[in-house]
């Protein structure tokens, strides 16, 4: 019986997992932690053989805390889960030790064939994020109304309560949005971000 943790900040997402796995009769759901210190916490004492990690966590870069993870734990098998299906943020997870990649509206088969796979130490990408990652890295950036307005105001250079002012914001999700923003364009700073997107003509 695979051991298997979930780490999402998402209640209703983390219950539905849950259930699917321990229906499964392939997996056990040992833990389930809502952000990157409550997981810290647990996984010690859990021990799981997979970890299904959220990108997008409230306290930590998922991305960060993966190679974190991978660190303390190199025997631990840690899929992502996310809404993220970029190229750039992809390939940083998987760089960062990630063994495989699904989205959260991916089949409960391409759940449970993923964790049976990296759990046998195999990499696994549902199919959504397989043919991602054929194509022509310069087709995988695409970014919505709001977050080119969000790359304008950045590099306008206003802080995140200046943005969330003006567009009528919480300074969180403008916060959560910039956050988004560095993983989509592979920036590691504000600076270089908006480097970036000038060199792209994205804003």
């Amino acid at each position: 019986m695979i051991k298997v943790a979930i780490v999402d900040d998402h209640k209703i997402l983390t219950e539905g997992l849950s259930a699917i796995i321990e229906e499964s009769g392939l997996a056990s759901v040992v833990f389930i932690a809502h952000n990157a210190a409550a997981c810290r916490d647990s996984i010690g004492h859990w021990k799981p053989d997979v970890l299904l990690l959220d990108v997008g966590l409230p306290d930590l870069n998922g991305v960060d805390f993966c190679k974190e993870l991978k660190q303390r734990y190199p025997d631990l098998q840690i899929m992502a889960l996310t809404t993220h299906n970029e190229y750039s943020v992809v390939r940083q997870m998987l760089e960062n030790g990630a063994s495989g990649y699904l989205v959260k509206n991916a089949m409960t088969e391409e759940v449970l064939t993923g964790i049976q796979e990296v759990a046998k130490g195999q990499v696994f990408l549902c199919h959504e994020v397989d043919v991602l990652m054929k194509k022509p890295k310069e087709t995988q950036l695409w970014l919505s109304q709001r977050e080119r307005e969000m790359l304008k105001l950045i590099a306008e250079g206003l802080t995140n309560s200046e943005i969330a002012d003006r567009i009528f914001l919480s300074p969180e999700t403008i916060k959560s949005y910039r956050k988004n923003l560095l993983l989509k364009l592979d920036a590691k700073n504000t600076a270089v971000l908006v480097r970036v997107a000038l060199e792209k003509k994205l804003i």
